[in-house]
């Protein structure tokens, strides 16, 4: 039966070969997951951050392994558009997988011409909008916590570019996360992507010193799972199945299983990111439980268990 089973995904007007996304900041600019996995056997692919001029992100240390997850703080260091308009742009081209590109900035004007530079472009799907990234001193999280904020720089990066579809991405560091999602719509968002990291440290005991220089960095991986699954509910039940806007979940995805609950809890798609730098090739793992789980359940397609929580 399991040759039988259909796991492709509608995903904001894109139909994908199975719901599985290599999340932003976890896979390079592609080629270089495409090293170790057949990546056009993945539903999708978000690039890491892109600013309009090159970024060299926060001084090292800038990661440091904790009790189940990592923390970042990277800083959004990026090679800038031009060099991926004419060094990566060419390589996505050649992706199977549909391409979200994750686009940061400083001001809203920022994350606009990113947009409108990267419009025309063939082998981009859409835009993944980084408002809430804890690791950097300007722009980032500080666009992710005020609704009427929210609302503005979705608008202002949607009619800069209306052909693709606009993806935002929410911090869990707010009072009411549906309340910002509700402003992500009212701003035009095709999609919703949720949740990013958690600021966190760690210590050195013996010098008394953070680990990062940054001091603090953004906590990922099985540590923030429980309650990443529990903000993809509330969203879903209070914000996008009333609107009719998919969700993609994340946040310590690592199995089949995890994936699984994620899109019981009501995300149409999942993207898996701290584990990549684990097992590079998770995501085809994922791809395969999630047809033995749904041969084992007698259920013909994936799209059944998005939102079945009983």
């Amino acid at each position: 039966m399991e040759n039988k089973i259909d796991i492709s995904v509608d995903f904001a007007g894109l139909h994908l070969a199975n719901p599985v996304f290599a999340a932003s900041g976890t896979a390079g600019y592609g080629d270089e997951l495409a090293e170790f996995i057949n990546i056009s056997a993945i539903g999708g692919f978000i690039t890491k951050s892109i600013t309009l001029e090159p970024r060299r992100g926060n001084p090292p240390p800038r990661a440091v392994e904790t009790d189940s997850g990592m923390l970042n703080a990277i800083g959004l260091a990026n090679i800038g558009m031009e060099k991926f308009v004419t060094e990566k742009l060419p390589i996505l081209s050649n992706m199977k997988p549909v391409v979200f590109v994750n686009i940061a900035g400083e001001t809203i004007e920022e994350y606009a011409a990113i947009a409108e530079r990267l419009c025309t472009e063939k082998a981009i799907a859409g835009f993944e909008l980084n408002i809430s990234c804890p690791n950097v001193k300007k722009g980032g999280i500080c666009f992710g916590t005020e609704p009427s904020v929210v609302e503005q720089i979705t608008s202002t990066v949607k009619k800069a570019c209306k052909k693709k579809i606009l993806m935002v991405k929410l911090s869990p560091a707010v009072t009411d996360i549906s309340e910002i999602a509700s402003a992500a719509i009212d701003g035009g968002a095709d999609a919703i992507s949720l949740i990013n990291t958690f600021t966190a440290m760690a210590i050195d005991i013996e010098t008394r010193r953070p680990i990062l220089a940054n001091r603090t960095g953004g906590l990922s991986g099985p540590a923030i799972k429980p309650i990443a699954l529990y903000l993809v509910h509330k969203v879903y039940t209070e914000v996008t199945k009333k609107r009719n806007i998919p969700i993609m979940g994340l946040g310590g995805i690592r199995t089949a299983a995890d994936a699984i609950e994620f899109m019981i809890a009501g995300a149409t798609v999942i993207a898996i990111g701290t584990a990549n730098f684990v097992d590079p090739d998770v995501s085809i793992k994922v791809i395969e439980g999630i047809k033995k789980y749904c041969s084992r359940n007698k259920i013909t397609t994936v799209r059944e268990i998005v939102g079945s929580i009983l």
